[in-house]
């Protein structure tokens, strides 16, 4: 096993197993989701985190539902619904749970094999993501001139997936053939994705990293001390609007002010071609004492006012290209994403 390799959601015994990202990087700490309620609590409080590391996690969550049922189909369904409600801005929660829907509707999958072939299905979707994560970070690295600095922002790596990760596959598959120099590694508030979950798979996998906060960004970029800036995505609309954690926009737009060509990695099952453009992305909006708080101390007076929306849209014309599994789409994204999702054969307009 390389070193950067983990599994951040697995199946052992009977039982969907997660590393507990809410303990990392202190503990190493492995949960066992012994029902779908416990998946999905796990989903809602970031134990698990990630578009696609969440989207692997509710359907071992909705094959759970079918063991523990014997092979009930109404309580696979109701399982993904469940889940369904977790999280409402990750498009791969929704595209895994309609394969794990699909199977537990075909009336042609016996009661007694319905379980099994909903883990196969899962297993299936792991191993999707992982080699569509590499793939992506041969591709991406491709795109990254030598000695490069990058900056990045909250989590998208094997934390974030399943094991290699989307954007730090990218600083990963590049640092494998020696071309990167540095990471700068925006905390990212409230809940510190970067510092806690980042900074731990950079120091794992040996490469040069520093963290900083989300506001030195610019200071970072003004100063010509970054090359290219990439991120990950949790959806992205059919005009190449994308949305991620909260933060991105702003480190977008300092990207183009200083120059700085802006990436973003995503599988294409983070696609959402139904959306016309970012304004129709639903914002998840979390708890204000994400913000008022940290580890349990309090940063603000008590019951200060705040606002916590957990992502923000940045717009496709600050995207210099998408990267995806199957090739690097470039604007316009309303031909070029299509494209490559298959939607447009190739060669047309």
């Amino acid at each position: 096993m390389r070193v950067e390799d983990f599994r951040t959601v697995t199946w052992r015994d009977g039982r969907p197993v997660i590393l507990d990202q809410s303990r990392l990087p202190h503990e190493e700490s492995y949960l066992v989701l012994e029902d779908v309620e416990q998946v999905a609590e796990a989903i809602g409080t970031l134990r698990v985190r990630g578009a696609p590391a969440i989207g692997i996690a509710a359907a071992y969550g909705a094959a759970l539902a079918a063991f523990l049922s014997g092979g009930d189909r109404q309580a696979v369904l109701d399982a993904c619904d469940l889940l369904a409600s977790t999280r409402p801005t990750a498009v791969n929660l929704f595209w895994a749970l309609q394969r794990s829907r699909a199977l537990a509707l075909d009336e042609g999958i016996g009661a007694e094999k319905l379980a099994a072939r909903l883990l196969q299905e899962a297993e299936a979707i792991a191993a999707e993501q992982d080699a569509a994560d590499r793939r992506m970070g041969e591709l991406g690295a491709e795109l990254l001139p030598s000695s490069c600095r990058i900056i990045t922002h909250c989590n998208a790596g094997g934390l974030a997936t399943l094991s290699f990760g989307t954007a730090l596959g990218v600083v990963k598959a590049a640092h494998s053939r020696g071309k990167v120099e540095l990471v700068w590694v925006d905390e990212t508030r409230p809940l510190l994705q970067g510092a806690r979950l980042t900074a731990w798979e950079l120091e794992r996998a040996g490469i040069p990293y520093k963290v900083i906060c989300d506001s030195m960004a610019a200071s970072v970029l003004a100063r010509g001390m970054a090359d290219a800036a990439i991120t990950g995505a949790d959806r992205v609309a059919a005009n190449g609007d994308t949305a991620n954690k909260i933060g991105t926009y702003p480190l977008a737009v300092l990207a183009a002010r200083h120059g700085v060509p802006f990436y973003v990695a995503a599988p294409l099952s983070t696609l959402d071609l139904t959306l016309e453009n970012g304004s129709a992305i639903p914002i998840e909006e979390r708890s204000p004492d994400e913000v008022r708080a940290w580890g349990g101390v309090a940063a603000t007076p008590p019951g200060a006012p705040a606002w916590n929306p957990a992502f923000d849209v940045t717009p496709a014309e600050l995207i210099t290209a998408i990267i995806t599994e199957v090739g690097v789409a470039r604007p316009p994204y309303g031909e070029s994403l299509p494209r490559l999702a298959g939607k447009v054969p190739q060669g047309s307009s």
